[in-house]
Protein backbone atom coordinates (compact mmCIF):
# COMPACT_ATOMS: atom_id res chain seq x y z
CA UNK A 1 0.00 0.00 0.00
CA UNK A 2 1.47 3.14 -1.02
CA UNK A 3 1.86 6.46 1.20
CA UNK A 4 -1.01 9.06 1.54
CA UNK A 5 -2.43 9.93 -1.95
CA UNK A 6 -1.69 13.13 -3.64
CA UNK A 7 -4.86 15.53 -4.47
CA UNK A 8 -5.52 14.79 -8.15
CA UNK A 9 -3.50 18.26 -9.66
CA UNK A 10 -0.59 16.74 -8.29
CA UNK A 11 1.44 13.49 -9.74
CA UNK A 12 1.09 10.20 -7.93
CA UNK A 13 4.93 9.92 -5.84
CA UNK A 14 5.59 6.75 -7.04
CA UNK A 15 3.80 6.54 -10.56
CA UNK A 16 5.12 5.17 -13.24
CA UNK A 17 8.53 5.44 -12.47
CA UNK A 18 9.58 2.84 -14.86
CA UNK A 19 10.51 -1.08 -15.08
CA UNK A 20 13.85 -0.27 -13.13
CA UNK A 21 11.18 0.70 -10.29
CA UNK A 22 8.43 -1.72 -10.79
CA UNK A 23 11.01 -4.55 -10.61
CA UNK A 24 12.56 -3.72 -7.38
CA UNK A 25 9.20 -2.91 -5.31
CA UNK A 26 6.36 -4.99 -7.17
CA UNK A 27 7.55 -8.18 -7.46
CA UNK A 28 5.82 -10.26 -4.20
CA UNK A 29 3.99 -12.04 -6.89
CA UNK A 30 5.65 -12.48 -9.96
CA UNK A 31 9.62 -13.53 -9.65
CA UNK A 32 12.36 -11.47 -11.41
CA UNK A 33 12.62 -14.53 -13.90
CA UNK A 34 9.25 -14.71 -14.80
CA UNK A 35 8.48 -11.12 -15.60
CA UNK A 36 11.46 -10.30 -17.73
CA UNK A 37 10.91 -13.97 -19.48
CA UNK A 38 7.34 -12.84 -20.72
CA UNK A 39 8.73 -9.48 -22.00
CA UNK A 40 12.29 -8.98 -22.12
CA UNK A 41 11.24 -8.73 -26.62
CA UNK A 42 9.15 -6.01 -25.83
CA UNK A 43 11.25 -4.01 -23.40
CA UNK A 44 14.06 -4.54 -26.10
CA UNK A 45 11.53 -2.92 -28.44
CA UNK A 46 10.19 0.10 -26.38
CA UNK A 47 14.13 1.12 -27.13
CA UNK A 48 14.42 1.17 -30.20
CA UNK A 49 14.58 4.82 -31.92
CA UNK A 50 10.94 5.95 -33.25
CA UNK A 51 9.18 8.23 -35.10
CA UNK A 52 8.65 11.80 -34.46
CA UNK A 53 5.46 13.21 -32.95
CA UNK A 54 3.64 13.98 -35.98
CA UNK A 55 4.29 10.35 -37.85
CA UNK A 56 3.17 8.71 -35.17
CA UNK A 57 -0.59 9.99 -35.19
CA UNK A 58 -0.13 8.97 -38.42
CA UNK A 59 1.47 5.51 -38.29
CA UNK A 60 -0.35 4.31 -34.75
CA UNK A 61 -3.56 5.45 -36.16
CA UNK A 62 -3.22 3.51 -39.30
CA UNK A 63 -2.20 -0.01 -37.60
CA UNK A 64 -5.13 0.79 -34.85
CA UNK A 65 -8.22 1.12 -37.34
CA UNK A 66 -9.37 -2.33 -36.99
CA UNK A 67 -9.64 -2.36 -33.09
CA UNK A 68 -11.46 1.19 -33.71
CA UNK A 69 -13.36 -0.09 -35.79
CA UNK A 70 -14.45 -3.85 -35.00
CA UNK A 71 -15.56 -2.51 -31.71
CA UNK A 72 -17.58 -5.42 -29.67
CA UNK A 73 -19.48 -7.47 -31.86
CA UNK A 74 -16.89 -9.49 -33.03
CA UNK A 75 -18.16 -13.18 -32.66
CA UNK A 76 -16.07 -14.93 -30.69
CA UNK A 77 -17.27 -18.37 -32.52
CA UNK A 78 -16.66 -17.49 -35.73
CA UNK A 79 -12.70 -17.50 -36.52
CA UNK A 80 -13.15 -15.98 -40.21
CA UNK A 81 -11.42 -12.37 -40.22
CA UNK A 82 -12.81 -9.29 -40.59
CA UNK A 83 -11.29 -6.84 -43.60
CA UNK A 84 -10.21 -4.57 -40.87
CA UNK A 85 -8.57 -7.57 -38.89
CA UNK A 86 -6.85 -9.18 -41.81
CA UNK A 87 -4.93 -5.71 -42.46
CA UNK A 88 -4.07 -5.53 -38.67
CA UNK A 89 -2.45 -8.66 -39.31
CA UNK A 90 -0.72 -7.58 -42.52
CA UNK A 91 0.40 -4.19 -40.32
CA UNK A 92 1.46 -6.22 -37.41
CA UNK A 93 5.73 -6.72 -36.64
CA UNK A 94 6.39 -4.43 -34.06
CA UNK A 95 5.70 -5.83 -30.25
CA UNK A 96 4.05 -3.78 -27.72
CA UNK A 97 6.72 -1.84 -25.71
CA UNK A 98 7.09 -3.05 -22.33
CA UNK A 99 5.92 -0.45 -19.85
CA UNK A 100 5.27 0.56 -16.13
CA UNK A 101 2.60 -1.11 -14.29
CA UNK A 102 2.61 1.70 -11.72
CA UNK A 103 2.10 1.35 -8.11
CA UNK A 104 -1.55 0.88 -8.15
CA UNK A 105 -2.08 -2.48 -10.26
CA UNK A 106 -4.50 -3.84 -8.40
CA UNK A 107 -3.03 -7.60 -9.22
CA UNK A 108 -1.51 -8.49 -5.85
CA UNK A 109 2.02 -7.44 -6.87
CA UNK A 110 1.66 -4.51 -4.71
CA UNK A 111 -0.73 -4.59 -2.41
CA UNK A 112 -5.01 -5.76 -3.04
CA UNK A 113 -6.02 -8.17 -5.90
CA UNK A 114 -8.93 -7.68 -7.65
CA UNK A 115 -7.92 -10.64 -10.00
CA UNK A 116 -8.84 -13.03 -7.29
CA UNK A 117 -12.16 -11.33 -6.64
CA UNK A 118 -15.38 -13.01 -8.46
CA UNK A 119 -17.20 -10.22 -10.68
CA UNK A 120 -13.91 -8.59 -11.88
CA UNK A 121 -14.52 -10.57 -15.51
CA UNK A 122 -16.82 -7.87 -16.96
CA UNK A 123 -17.14 -5.75 -20.35
CA UNK A 124 -17.92 -2.64 -18.56
CA UNK A 125 -15.73 -1.01 -16.10
CA UNK A 126 -17.55 2.05 -15.04
CA UNK A 127 -18.58 0.08 -11.55
CA UNK A 128 -17.59 -1.18 -8.41
CA UNK A 129 -18.81 -4.79 -7.81
CA UNK A 130 -18.97 -6.98 -4.90
CA UNK A 131 -19.44 -4.98 -1.56
CA UNK A 132 -20.29 -1.49 -3.64
CA UNK A 133 -22.11 -0.58 -6.92
CA UNK A 134 -20.40 2.95 -6.94
CA UNK A 135 -20.46 4.75 -10.71
CA UNK A 136 -17.90 5.98 -11.81
CA UNK A 137 -19.01 9.23 -13.85
CA UNK A 138 -17.16 10.74 -17.24
CA UNK A 139 -17.36 10.49 -21.05
CA UNK A 140 -18.35 7.16 -21.93
CA UNK A 141 -14.93 5.31 -23.80
CA UNK A 142 -15.24 2.24 -25.35
CA UNK A 143 -11.47 0.38 -25.39
CA UNK A 144 -10.77 -2.59 -28.10
CA UNK A 145 -7.27 -4.18 -28.34
CA UNK A 146 -6.64 -6.67 -31.01
CA UNK A 147 -4.36 -9.22 -29.78
CA UNK A 148 -1.88 -10.59 -32.40
CA UNK A 149 0.81 -13.22 -32.32
CA UNK A 150 3.99 -11.99 -33.35
CA UNK A 151 5.59 -15.70 -33.23
CA UNK A 152 2.78 -17.07 -34.98
CA UNK A 153 2.98 -14.90 -37.50
CA UNK A 154 1.08 -12.34 -36.03
CA UNK A 155 -2.21 -14.13 -36.06
CA UNK A 156 -4.86 -13.68 -34.05
CA UNK A 157 -4.76 -14.40 -30.08
CA UNK A 158 -7.72 -15.51 -29.11
CA UNK A 159 -8.12 -16.94 -25.47
CA UNK A 160 -5.59 -14.79 -24.25
CA UNK A 161 -6.86 -12.43 -21.70
CA UNK A 162 -6.62 -8.75 -20.64
CA UNK A 163 -6.61 -6.96 -17.25
CA UNK A 164 -7.23 -2.95 -17.82
CA UNK A 165 -7.45 -0.31 -15.56
CA UNK A 166 -6.89 3.10 -15.14
CA UNK A 167 -7.24 6.67 -13.27
CA UNK A 168 -11.00 8.36 -12.75
CA UNK A 169 -12.00 11.65 -14.02
CA UNK A 170 -10.06 13.48 -11.41
CA UNK A 171 -6.68 11.16 -11.74
CA UNK A 172 -7.62 8.64 -8.85
CA UNK A 173 -7.30 5.31 -8.47
CA UNK A 174 -9.80 2.81 -6.85
CA UNK A 175 -8.33 0.24 -4.49
CA UNK A 176 -5.62 2.77 -3.24
CA UNK A 177 -6.42 6.27 -3.35
CA UNK A 178 -7.65 8.09 -0.06
CA UNK A 179 -11.60 7.57 0.14
CA UNK A 180 -11.03 4.97 -2.87
CA UNK A 181 -9.73 2.16 -0.99
CA UNK A 182 -13.08 0.13 -0.91
CA UNK A 183 -14.09 0.80 -4.66
CA UNK A 184 -13.04 -1.49 -7.77
CA UNK A 185 -13.80 0.48 -10.39
CA UNK A 186 -12.14 1.11 -13.71
CA UNK A 187 -10.72 -2.73 -13.40
CA UNK A 188 -11.82 -5.84 -15.49
CA UNK A 189 -10.66 -9.13 -17.11
CA UNK A 190 -12.21 -9.56 -20.64
CA UNK A 191 -11.63 -13.27 -22.59
CA UNK A 192 -10.06 -12.54 -26.37
CA UNK A 193 -12.24 -13.58 -29.02
CA UNK A 194 -11.72 -15.62 -32.27
CA UNK A 195 -10.35 -12.21 -33.63
CA UNK A 196 -7.87 -11.80 -31.21
CA UNK A 197 -10.44 -9.02 -29.74
CA UNK A 198 -11.32 -7.69 -25.68
CA UNK A 199 -13.43 -4.85 -25.70
CA UNK A 200 -14.10 -2.68 -22.14
CA UNK A 201 -17.00 -0.07 -21.23
CA UNK A 202 -15.65 2.65 -19.38
CA UNK A 203 -15.36 6.39 -19.11
CA UNK A 204 -12.46 9.06 -20.25
CA UNK A 205 -9.24 9.24 -17.61
CA UNK A 206 -8.56 12.13 -16.39
CA UNK A 207 -4.89 14.05 -16.80
CA UNK A 208 -2.92 14.26 -13.84
CA UNK A 209 0.61 16.13 -13.53
CA UNK A 210 3.38 14.36 -15.13
CA UNK A 211 1.96 12.00 -16.86
CA UNK A 212 0.51 11.58 -20.26
CA UNK A 213 -3.76 10.39 -20.47
CA UNK A 214 -3.57 6.43 -20.62
CA UNK A 215 -4.89 2.89 -19.71
CA UNK A 216 -3.14 0.36 -18.43
CA UNK A 217 -3.03 -3.33 -19.38
CA UNK A 218 -1.60 -6.84 -19.00
CA UNK A 219 -2.09 -9.52 -21.42
CA UNK A 220 -2.03 -13.14 -20.16
CA UNK A 221 -2.21 -16.44 -21.91
CA UNK A 222 -5.49 -17.44 -20.57
CA UNK A 223 -8.72 -16.19 -18.39
CA UNK A 224 -7.39 -19.14 -15.73
CA UNK A 225 -3.79 -17.57 -16.04
CA UNK A 226 -5.55 -13.51 -15.67
CA UNK A 227 -7.91 -14.39 -12.36
CA UNK A 228 -4.86 -16.77 -10.82
CA UNK A 229 -3.18 -13.84 -11.19
CA UNK A 230 -0.61 -15.67 -12.95
CA UNK A 231 2.47 -15.40 -15.31
CA UNK A 232 2.21 -12.09 -17.58
CA UNK A 233 2.96 -12.12 -21.42
CA UNK A 234 3.11 -8.44 -21.95
CA UNK A 235 2.60 -4.95 -19.63
CA UNK A 236 2.02 -1.92 -21.47
CA UNK A 237 -0.33 1.22 -21.59
CA UNK A 238 -2.63 3.10 -24.25
CA UNK A 239 -1.56 7.01 -25.06
CA UNK A 240 -5.11 8.37 -25.59
CA UNK A 241 -5.25 11.16 -28.34
CA UNK A 242 -4.33 14.92 -28.25
CA UNK A 243 -7.37 15.77 -29.89
CA UNK A 244 -10.01 13.46 -27.71
CA UNK A 245 -8.20 14.68 -24.65
CA UNK A 246 -8.22 18.41 -25.47
CA UNK A 247 -12.44 17.69 -26.31
CA UNK A 248 -13.23 16.07 -23.63
CA UNK A 249 -11.61 18.37 -20.88
CA UNK A 250 -13.08 21.00 -22.22
CA UNK A 251 -16.34 19.46 -21.04
CA UNK A 252 -17.49 19.85 -17.18
CA UNK A 253 -16.84 17.85 -14.48
CA UNK A 254 -12.68 17.75 -16.05
CA UNK A 255 -11.81 20.67 -14.53
CA UNK A 256 -8.73 20.02 -13.08
CA UNK A 257 -7.55 17.78 -16.12
CA UNK A 258 -8.15 20.46 -17.79
CA UNK A 259 -5.33 22.48 -15.86
CA UNK A 260 -2.97 19.25 -15.79
CA UNK A 261 -3.30 18.21 -19.50
CA UNK A 262 -0.99 20.89 -20.70
CA UNK A 263 1.67 20.48 -18.20
CA UNK A 264 3.25 17.19 -19.90
CA UNK A 265 3.37 15.68 -23.86
CA UNK A 266 4.14 12.82 -25.30
CA UNK A 267 7.83 13.88 -25.29
CA UNK A 268 7.96 14.68 -21.74
CA UNK A 269 6.02 12.10 -20.31
CA UNK A 270 8.11 9.46 -18.20
CA UNK A 271 6.72 6.52 -20.12
CA UNK A 272 6.15 7.22 -23.44
CA UNK A 273 8.82 9.95 -24.13
CA UNK A 274 11.64 7.26 -25.75
CA UNK A 275 9.39 7.12 -28.92
CA UNK A 276 6.57 9.44 -28.32
CA UNK A 277 4.04 6.58 -27.78
CA UNK A 278 4.38 5.31 -31.75
CA UNK A 279 3.02 1.64 -30.55
CA UNK A 280 0.86 2.46 -28.07
CA UNK A 281 -1.10 5.50 -29.67
CA UNK A 282 -4.58 4.60 -29.88
CA UNK A 283 -7.35 5.20 -32.73
CA UNK A 284 -9.68 7.51 -31.77
CA UNK A 285 -13.00 8.69 -33.07
CA UNK A 286 -16.10 10.44 -31.09
CA UNK A 287 -17.52 13.35 -29.06
CA UNK A 288 -17.95 14.61 -25.63
CA UNK A 289 -21.71 14.11 -25.86
CA UNK A 290 -21.91 10.71 -28.12
CA UNK A 291 -18.88 8.76 -26.49
CA UNK A 292 -15.65 8.19 -27.82
CA UNK A 293 -14.01 4.71 -29.32
CA UNK A 294 -10.40 3.85 -28.91
CA UNK A 295 -8.35 1.00 -30.87
CA UNK A 296 -4.94 -0.57 -30.32
CA UNK A 297 -3.16 -3.48 -31.81
CA UNK A 298 -1.02 -5.51 -29.32
CA UNK A 299 1.14 -7.31 -30.81
CA UNK A 300 2.80 -9.64 -28.27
Amino acid sequence: MTSSPQPPHEPHPNHDRGLEFDLSTLMSRRSLGMFLGAGTAAALAACTPGASPESATSTAGTAGTAAATAGPTAAASTPTASPTLTRAIAECGVEIPEETAGPYPGDGSNGPNVLAASGVVRQDITTSFGTSGTRADGVPLTVTLTLLDNANGCTPLAGAAVYAWHCDKDGKYSMYDAGLRNENYLRGVQEADANGQVTFRTVFPGAYSGRWPHIHFEVFESMDNATAAGQVLAVSQIALTDAACKDVYASAGYEASARNFPRTTLKSDNVFRDDGGIHQLATMAGSVSGGYTAGLNVTV
